[in-house]
């Protein structure tokens, strides 16, 4: 059975972000998912530095053996100033120093939201120009605008068109893990 690491690109312990991640991980059932609230994974700023004094940490190093593991990620990012957050874009730092091609050979159904009508798409677009530097393959992507007007905790996607695109872009990336 193929196995899907699913996580969203923020530290908040309110990401909408990870409430997305959520939701798309719970439609999956032919395959083994393993969701990470990467809230739980606080990661010292990175530098050559706190590189070199305290070397890579024990939760570093498992999240890089459970991308190397998994067959497929799911990762959905958030978006400060239409960027992707300090806090992803410093874990992207910390796992290429550790593995530099941490993503080789893996399929990644990217996605992102915000509260805005853009849906994050700004940071979509640099972190999906970004990872296949680390070898990834991205499969498919997906933004959800508008989180709060377009997304229910109970229901997941509200809107119609936007629940058809999503579940589209997701049976796509189930295709190629």
């Amino acid at each position: 059975m193929s196995t899907i690491l699913a996580l969203a690109g923020s530290n908040s312990s309110k990401s909408i972000n990870f409430k997305l991640v959520q939701h798309t991980a719970g439609l999956i059932s032919e395959k083994e998912v393993q969701l990470l609230n990467m809230a739980n994974f606080p990661f010292p700023l990175y530098s050559e530095d706190n590189e070199r004094e305290m070397g890579f940490s024990n939760s570093l190093v498992e999240l890089r053996n459970d991308i190397m593991k998994a067959d497929g990620v799911i990762i959905s990012v958030n978006e400060h100033n239409s960027n992707p957050s300090a806090y992803f874009k410093n874990v992207l730092d910390w796992l290429s120093r550790l593995e530099r091609k941490f993503l080789e050979d893996t399929e990644v159904f990217l996605m992102s939201t915000s509260p805005g009508k853009r849906g994050g798409i700004g940071s979509l677009e640099i972190i999906e120009k970004l990872l296949p530097r680390f070898g990834a393959t991205i499969s498919t992507t997906f933004s959800l605008p508008s989180f709060y007007e377009n997304f229910d905790s109970e229901k997941g996607i509200t809107d119609s068109a936007f629940e058809e695109m999503h579940k589209k872009a997701l049976a796509e990336f189930l295709s190629k893990v």
